[in-house]
């Protein structure tokens, strides 16, 4: 007599449910059968359950015939997937098919006769399918050459006569599993799931995830080491892949781990499930039927040794929350024994509490379907204590989700929580109650139904489960938009496997064109696709829609590189969906005072960031130079700065005996002015970067405020290229002038002065315009398209503080723009 131990798997509905699967099945027990002692246990094929459910409704119903009909589709699935495996047994099979289904037919008869279907009978009707599934499996293995049994789980399993949720009593189950299980190891007994017996016969049923529980008893009868999960996913994963898609496979957890998963819903476990493996030490196993080579995830009383383990992120969704709290306490109150008494009597399941420190309040999750059971037995209880005002009315909150944070290294660590609700908070995710068990191994929230996805997936990258995943809908293809593009196809790999960001464009929008894939857009190609696409005037469209998308997905950036008016509208819309916004558009910062501390105030209101560092300076660092300055204390006296890396180049062109006509075509080839160069030459656009830093050290002023003296006087009227054509008048008057500062040993300039000191004297605190500079002096040595920023403040007053460094050209704005939305996922991530 062999003393090998056995092993036992269990193979669910969707493993039954096709012949291409039902295939595996048969050839994945032949194969471990040869490997040592073996047991099986199955669930119904496919939907046959809720056919069956649906049958005994219609025949409740007084309806037969449609109630038959149910009937004859299920044995539809079971002789199609039988005869598929066996084409030369198919008659034979079929015949069996019809034997099992016959009392089946008489039982919805009499159901239909007397319009009632009790507990009992409707566990009879939903034993069907996994009598049908296990004996047609047994039959299969047998034909296909491993020697197979069908053995009725009614025999072994004795419960209880809790009809649809049946207790099992584990003494009297194993004793008969014991006396079996000898007689199992010549032949591979298979085994109907979720099935059982009362004593005295009648049958029962095991309630949800039955089958799972039907295989842990089992195995725990038997004294197996292991028992498989076979199902249609890879193993449990770190998160619900319908809202993370980059969750992936956890290798290895602890029985307790998977005990607190199941405790707080996750689908593939139970705690029923659970707590036999546990007693018993037996590990167990999910894998996927469909990639029997994938090694699934492991538990079992060891877990990983792996310090850096992914952790679990759970959701359970569909509850409401209650809060009960009392004005006036009482030692004598005991108002959490006395709500949870209360709804347990009402036979409310809580999914979790959270009670204040001195227990004046207590707050419950219950399912949303139970919420009028459960205040009506909370305000039956609390009847007088709410008729003497002593209690506040009972406070409701739907629908909401149960949000939980499972590792069994979080009890090892430090700051987990932390980390938990700042990446929440981060986001603008509420959370409305929270709780910590006594393992330290779990912590839950609740939060709002809303936020589901986005807490689920921003928890997910705080806990570098996977690379930081960041879904990019740019504006714009021209200069900065097109070198942005091309950056990211250089950057992405590096980004992904060095930094663990995951950089994916889902969006791509001209002004008359818009694309938009959430699974994200392949980079090669991108602007000639777009290119293809119909156009559309742009008063006609909008992209609102398509921000709902956007909200929707792993932390979301609008990304601004158009220069377009009027996109301030947009960015509201965005702060509101939860969409962060990276902008080389200056126009919005340059709006009425008004109107700019509006727009920055709603990306605060929503938790979202709004950074524009690529609007003064390229890439230059000094809206948060200037931003450090001010947070430390520090007081800016002035700043003067060669904000226009176009111009810069322009006067060094000049310098060097370029005509001005030439220099300026020169600058707009090589992308440093904006598409219109007369805003770069009248100074317009070098006031708005003034006017950008003035604003960021709390000056309320407008564009009107700013003293500017144009480079070149330029009419706003006309094409832009009969503007440069008549460019050429000028060539001799800015060569002489060039001159004049050659002979005074100066330097032609273009240069912002803010001085905070004039505020309020009548005197303009921005100036822009032409300025000689001496030599020497740091404008004076600026080379090509160089722009500098000086900051002389109270602590760098001897010595300014300078930034300085390319101020234009679309590689290096695009540079910028990438900084800034690396920078916010940096931040989500907590790093």
């Amino acid at each position: 007599m062999s003393s090998t131990p056995f092993q036992v798997m269990k193979f669910g509905g969707s493993s039954v449910g096709s012949p291409r699967r039902l295939r595996q099945v048969v050839e994945l027990i032949g194969r471990h059968a040869k490997q040592g002692p073996l047991a099986v246990v199955v669930s119904a094929m496919g939907d046959t359950t809720d056919w069956l459910i649906e049958a005994a409704q219609l025949a409740t119903a007084g309806e037969l015939e449609p109630a038959l009909t149910v009937v004859a589709r299920i044995a539809h699935l079971a002789k199609t997937n039988a005869a598929a495996l066996h084409p030369e047994q198919s008659t034979a099979l079929a015949s069996r098919v019809d034997a099992l289904l016959a009392p089946l037919q008489q039982l919805l008869h009499g159901i239909s006769l007397t319009r009632e279907c009790s507990p009992p009978s409707r566990d009879r009707v939903l034993s069907f399918g996994e009598l049908v599934s296990a004996t047609l499996l047994a039959e299969l293995l047998t034909a296909a050459g491993t020697e197979a049994t069908f053995r009725d789980a009614r025999q072994l399993l004795v419960t209880d006569d809790r009809f649809g949720a049946a207790r099992v009593d584990v003494a009297r189950t194993r004793e008969r599993l014991q006396a079996a299980v000898e007689g199992w190891r010549t032949s591979v007994p298979v085994l109907p799931g979720f099935i059982a017996a009362t004593p005295d016969g009648r049958t029962t049923t095991l309630g949800r995830n039955g089958s799972d529980y039907t295989a842990a008893l089992v195995a725990q009868g038997i004294d197996a080491t292991e028992v498989t999960v076979w199902t249609d996913v890879l193993g449990l994963h770190t998160a619900d892949p319908d809202l993370v898609t980059d969750a992936y496979p956890v290798p290895h957890l602890t029985h307790g781990e998977g005990l607190e998963l199941a405790a707080v819903g996750v689908r593939m476990l139970h705690p029923r499930t659970m707590i036999p493996l546990i007693e018993a030490g037996i590990s167990l196993r999910i894998r996927n039927t469909m990639h029997p080579d994938h090694p699934g995830t492991l538990i079992d009383a060891i877990g990983s040794r792996d310090g850096q383990r992914p952790t679990c992120i759970a959701t359970r969704e569909d509850l409401a929350l209650l809060g009960i709290e009392v004005r006036k306490l009482s030692d004598q109150f005991q108002l959490g024994e006395r709500v949870l008494a209360a709804l347990r009597e009402a036979q409310v399941t809580v999914w979790t509490t959270a009670q204040s420190a001195n227990g004046q309040s207590i707050a419950v999750v219950v399912p949303r379907p139970d919420v009028a059971r459960a205040q009506h037995a909370l305000e039956q209880e609390l009847s007088q204590e709410l008729a003497r005002r002593e209690v506040e009315p009972l406070g409701i909150r739907q629908p909401v989700t149960l949000l939980t944070l499972v590792a069994e290294a979080m009890g090892h660590g430090t700051n987990v929580a932390g980390r938990f609700f700042s990446a929440l908070g981060a986001v603008g995710v509420n959370v409305r109650a929270s709780a910590q068990g006594a393992s330290s191994r779990s912590i839950s929230c609740v939060i709002d139904a809303a936020d589901t996805a986005i807490a689920v997936r921003t928890t997910h990258a705080a806990f570098n489960l996977a690379h930081q995943q960041v879904s990019l809908f740019l504006l714009g293809r021209g200069t900065v938009g097109g070198q942005l593009l091309a950056q990211l196809r250089a950057q992405q790999a590096l980004l992904r496997d060095r930094h663990g960001i995951a950089l994916r464009v889902v969006g791509l929008a001209d002004s008359r064109r818009a694309l938009f894939d959430a699974a994200g857009l392949p980079l090669e190609g991108l602007e000639e696709r777009l290119a293809r696409v119909e156009p559309v005037e742009p008063e006609a469209r909008s992209l609102v829609p398509l921000l709902e998308e956007l909200r929707r997905l792993p932390v979301p950036i609008l990304v601004d590189c158009t220069a377009a008016n009027g996109l301030e509208a947009l960015y509201t819309e965005a702060f509101r969906r939860g969409v962060h916004v990276v902008a080389a558009n200056k126009k919005p910062l340059a709006l009425p005072w008004n109107d700019r501390e509006a727009l920055l105030a709603e990306a605060r209101r929503h938790h979202v960031a709004y950074h524009y560092e690529t609007t003064v300076a390229s890439s230059l660092p000094v809206i948060d130079t200037l931003a450090n300055l001010v947070r430390t204390g520090d007081t800016v006296r002035l700043i003067t700065a060669s904000l226009s890396g176009s111009l810069g180049f322009i006067c060094n062109e000049l310098t060097a005996g370029v005509p001005l006509s030439v220099s300026v075509r020169a600058a707009c080839e090589r992308g440093f002015t904006e598409p219109d160069p007369r805003e770069d030459l009248g100074g317009t656009d070098v006031a708005r970067k003034a006017l950008i830093l003035a604003r960021e050290l709390g000056l309320p002023l407008s564009l009107s405020d700013v003293a500017l003296e144009p480079f070149v006087p330029a009419e706003p009227k006309g094409s832009v290229d009969d503007f440069l054509q008549g460019l050429r008048a000028l060539d001799t008057a800015y060569a002489e002038r060039v001159a004049r500062c050659r002979q005074s040993g100066t330097v032609l300039r273009y240069l912002a002065r803010i001085d905070p000191s004039k505020l309020g004297t009548g005197t303009p605190v921005i100036r822009v315009g032409p300025v000689a500079v001496e030599a020497g002096q740091p404008a004076a040595d600026l080379r090509g398209s160089e722009s500098f920023v000086s900051f002389t403040t109270t602590r760098h007053s001897d010595f300014p503080l300078t930034v300085r460094g390319a101020g234009a050209g679309g590689a290096v704005t695009a540079s910028g723009v990438l900084a800034d939305i690396l920078r916010i996922s940096q931040t989500l991530r907590g790093r």
